[in-house]
């Protein structure tokens, strides 16, 4: 059995669920994950704030804005009238419910209630389309198995045993279809896994039911070199590491979700990224095999801070980086980077959402300097102790390019370099033809 994920463009439209369809249509048994119609969430998300605001006829007209061209969606999804009434009466249940919130006490709950939404629309919408062309398919609910912890963190074997029970009601069943990112938190309420979820899902389950292979479809041919929206020339990568994709998801790569890599990897069940548009190409491959690859990908991550702080003590200051991370573990602020020296280190992160609160303790003991609009430059690659030559031709690559920082040693994967914000495209085009194009010189 594999699972096969499908993201917001590709069930974006009728014509691309029909797609979906034909892509999912032979015999193999497999779970089928859909994210919301590209645009709801997004949609959701607007309602939730206005309504949350108290500002009911301004959350009714964004209702009504995202759900009436969905009846469209419905008369070109479906072919017959039967169908078509199935359909129109999913839109009609959802789009009450949706309305019922106005004027009702709006706290994070009811939130994270309207931003399920989606995914329970497209879902149903689908196994409606599946149903009326003949496809032996079953809708499994993602809140009758999705679960996580009070720390937020997807609960395994809960989802396992969950999952088979519901699997085994439908014995003769080869094709199952459920909700990406939605889930049950502690307390049973509806919650979320953050964007990108979907991605998420499809890995939490392949994982948990230790399935085939786990196909993460998405609008891009696998996972390329480097970014093909700033950069000249990329090319796709055919396979990676889990390790390295996991730097590149981490590091801004947007065809992964960073937290997906996980459970896949702890289980040792292959991703294979693949092009809902262009289905016959082969796609990326992620397993655990290692690379002897030099360079394998470069990826980038915007709006990070970077905070220099220099003991008050000068030498010596024993203790320093213990004090220094607890402010960061305090205000729950991980780092990305980190440099040190005798006296001072310099560090970024990409959550500023308590950065004035470290700050103010942080120089209760130091003093603080702060840089925003930074982008950290990741590349990934095999970059092994007994490597040489490695720094040399990143830097040969960046002559033009002021450095801030480097982070070398602390992964053979990784070495990332630290740059003003307005260098990121420059940056991203001089290392990709540095690393993958240059004539190698030793």
């Amino acid at each position: 059995m594999k699972v096969l994920k499908f993201g917001g463009t590709s069930v974006g439209k009728p014509e691309r669920m029909h797609s979906v369809a034909k892509l999912i249509s032979d015999k193999d048994q497999k779970i089928v994950v859909l994210s919301a119609v590209s645009g709801t969430t997004n949609a959701l998300v607007d309602i939730s704030d206005k309504l949350s605001k108290g500002d009911q006829n301004a959350g009714l007209a964004a209702i009504d804005a995202l759900m009436k061209p969905y009846y469209d969606f419905v008369d070109q999804l479906y072919s017959t009238d039967t169908a078509k009434a199935k359909g129109k009466a999913i839109i009609d249940a959802h789009y009450t419910h949706l309305k019922s919130y106005a004027g009702k006490a709006f706290s994070e709950k009811e939130t994270k209630e309207v931003l399920a939404e989606g995914e329970l629309i497209s879902t149903k919408l689908f196994q409606e389309y599946l149903v009326e062309q003949g496809y032996n398919s079953v809708l499994l609910p993602a809140l009758e198995f999705m679960k996580t912890d009070a720390d937020s963190e997807p609960v395994l074997t809960y989802i396992e045993e969950k999952l088979n029970a519901l699997i085994k009601q439908a014995p003769d069943t080869h094709l199952f279809i459920t909700q990406g990112y939605i889930c049950r938190n502690h307390q049973g309420e509806v919650d979320n896994l953050k964007r990108g979820g979907s991605d998420y899902t499809g890995t939490l389950i392949g994982a948990a039911l230790r399935l085939e292979e786990i196909q993460i479809w998405t609008d891009i041919d696998g996972m390329h070199n480097n970014d093909p929206r700033i950069v000249k020339r990329t090319f796709p990568i055919p396979e990676l590491s889990f390790d390295e994709a996991a730097e590149l998801a981490y590091f801004g790569a947007k065809i992964l979700h960073p937290t997906c890599i996980r459970p896949a990897h702890e289980r040792k069940v292959p991703v294979r990224l693949l092009n809902t548009m262009q289905p016959e190409q082969k796609g990326t491959v992620i397993n655990s095999k290692t690379s002897d690859r030099e360079f394998t990908a470069i990826a980038a991550k915007d709006s990070i801070t970077a905070i220099k702080i220099k003991s008050t003590r000068m030498l010596l200051a024993y203790g320093f980086l213990r004090k220094v991370f607890e402010v960061f573990e305090k205000y729950k602020t991980p780092v990305d980077m980190i440099t040190t020296s005798e006296v001072a280190v310099s560090l970024t992160i990409d959550d500023d959402k308590n950065l004035d609160k470290v700050i103010n303790e942080l120089r209760e003991f130091a003093s603080v300097e702060v840089d925003k609009n930074q982008t950290i430059v990741c590349i990934v690659g095999s970059f092994g102790a007994d490597k040489t030559g490695i720094v040399k031709r990143i830097f040969d690559s960046l002559q033009s390019i002021p450095v801030r920082m480097i982070s070398y040693g602390g992964s053979e994967n990784n070495i990332s370099i630290l740059i003003q914000g307005d260098h990121k495209a420059e940056t991203l085009n001089a290392l990709n033809e540095g690393l993958f194009f240059a004539e190698v010189v030793r």
